[in-house]
């Protein structure tokens, strides 16, 4: 770890949110949020359904090496191949999103897994899904560009545009706003269901990963030449922009922030995790990853291990920051004295790290297929629940801590009960 500048004059609180990576494409720009502070805020919440009535339970062949323990209570089975994203609507976590491989979304009802509706008309991978801050609307974007909104209580679509390949899309945490990133270095802006529309363009290689600020007027994006810029959504301007030895020298991988939006975290290829001041943009300090083990001589032919930051994010309710890595390594942060505090390990690769909203418990998932939950002030262990035949590629945590729902190569989605005895 190399100290930054400028460590004063931060309150490190924190946020577990992490970031999805998705893909998008080109429009004809209009220009949105001239203010954001007008968009309507409705407060319908989704129907209940009459779903397609539809039996979950299924037990399918499990992959060798991979355990037949099932401990999920649901499992959702209407994809015919790997369902890489899941998100749950904030409003009453009752209802999932699910976008597969199969060209296909679904929103399902959580406790007995119950089709609500299909999100039709896709033409390749659904990478992004996700309901509005409300969940009046979710909205779903394929690697190819399409995005489509939903409405859910009537489960049509309401609008739907499309962009160059699609790298990731996040909803607005007040407003009937979207946000996406797309290949071509755009991100682009829209006010659903009128379409209004702006684009903050970066440079001209793919914006990777980004996520809206708590204040819902900044978005921080980060882009594969290493850089990351801070935009104002309102001016469609440049706040701050982190490149050379401020930026990362490889393609970012995720970006965080903390509750108060006055923390950013990035993360990299270059296994290299940056902390950073919102308000100045200056780096505050760098967590570095050394590998745990001398790797031993690269034989011909053999591939050199490779590592990278996979998904990070800051607990709420203490001076913490949890980062994944590719080689299985959890490491919890202490932002308060800038140092490794614990080290988790892992078999295989982390995919995505989440923390509880009201404690210093985070959750991760792996390539094994298994979730886990871990005391970030102790590094042990909590629990670890298994029911995938294949890798875990996306999860999501209700609010109360009580589920997760977990998207997996084996084409299937599941629902575990974490409630735990000492809630």
């Amino acid at each position: 770890m190399e100290p930054g500048e400028d460590p004063g004059a931060l309150s490190l609180h924190g946020d577990e949110e992490i970031i999805e990576v998705v893909e998008l494409g080109p429009p004809g720009p209009d220009d949105l949020a001239e203010e954001m502070e007008d968009v309507d805020f409705d407060d319908e919440g989704a129907e209940e359904p009459d779903a397609e009535a539809w039996d979950s339970e299924d037990d399918e062949g499990v992959e060798d090496g991979m355990e037949a323990q099932d401990d999920s209570e649901v499992t959702f089975s209407l994809h015919s191949a790997s369902v890489f994203c899941v998100s749950l609507d904030p409003k009453t976590n009752t209802l999932a999103v699910t976008g597969g491989e199969d060209d296909k979304a679904f929103v399902w009802r959580v406790s007995d897994g119950e089709l609500l509706f299909e999100c039709s008309g896709h033409k390749d991978s659904v990478t992004c899904a996700g309901f509005s801050h409300d969940s009046v609307f979710v909205a779903t974007g394929d690697m190819s560009g399409l995005i489509k909104v939903w409405r859910v209580d009537a489960k049509e679509e309401v609008w739907s545009f499309e962009v160059g390949d699609l790298e990731w899309m996040e909803w607005h945490p007040q407003a009937h706003v979207l946000l996406a990133g797309t290949a071509d270095g755009n991100t682009w802006m829209w006010k659903i269901p009128s379409g209004d529309c702006k684009t903050f363009q970066g440079p001209a290689c793919p914006a990777t990963c980004g996520r809206i600020l708590p204040d819902g007027k900044r978005a921080v994006v980060g882009y594969e030449d290493g850089t990351m810029r801070i935009w104002d959504l309102k001016q469609g301007t440049s706040l701050h922009v982190l490149k050379g030895q401020d930026g990362h020298q490889d393609p970012l991988t995720c970006v965080a922030s903390n509750q108060d939006g006055s923390l950013i975290m990035t993360g990299s290829v270059d296994c290299h995790t940056k902390l950073v001041n919102s308000a100045t943009g200056k780096v505050v300090c760098i967590f570095k990853m050394e590998s745990v083990t001398p790797k031993a001589p690269i034989g011909e032919g053999e591939e050199a291990e490779s590592n990278s930051v996979e998904s990070l994010g800051f607990c709420n309710v203490m001076p913490l920051a949890a980062v994944g890595y590719l080689d299985g390594t959890l490491a919890i942060y202490d932002l308060s004295t800038q140092s490794l505090r614990h080290k988790c390990q892992h078999e295989s690769g982390i995919v995505q790290l989440l923390w509880e909203e009201s404690s210093a418990v985070v959750y991760t998932c792996s390539l094994d297929g298994a979730v886990r939950l871990w005391d970030a002030r102790s590094g042990k262990m909590i629990s670890e629940y298994r029911g995938h035949s294949a890798e875990i590629l996306d999860f999501a945590v209700n609010k109360d801590a009580s589920i997760v729902v977990t998207t997996s190569g084996d084409h299937q989605a599941k629902v575990f009960c974490v409630q735990r005895p000492d809630r």
